[in-house]
């Protein structure tokens, strides 16, 4: 059995800024995102407190989006209110 491990940068969504990121908390591939989902996984990022980095609403999306294998921008409405939702509990 081969089992392939796809790249976070396969994905969309996560360029290499965010995949740098990502490698930092240890979400090295697209089925440990997935697993962690998009809210733990913006939690964790937020917890390494880099002073370059500003963490936005659009992170967020974009890390849901990579897990649906979507553009950010496609995501439901449904689904945007929720994050942005959990995004203001947890800033």
């Amino acid at each position: 059995m081969n089992l392939v491990i796809e790249r976070l940068t396969d994905l969309p969504n996560i360029g290499k800024v965010l995949n740098e990121q990502l490698s930092k908390i240890d979400v090295t591939d697209a089925a440990t995102l997935k697993k962690l989902g998009s809210q733990q996984t913006f939690l964790k990022l937020k917890s390494l407190k880099a002073p370059d980095r500003f963490y936005c609403i659009q992170m967020l999306y974009s890390l849901e989006g990579a897990i649906q294998g979507v553009s950010y921008t496609k995501l439901s409405s449904e689904r945007k209110i929720e994050l942005l939702n959990f995004f203001r509990k947890n800033n």
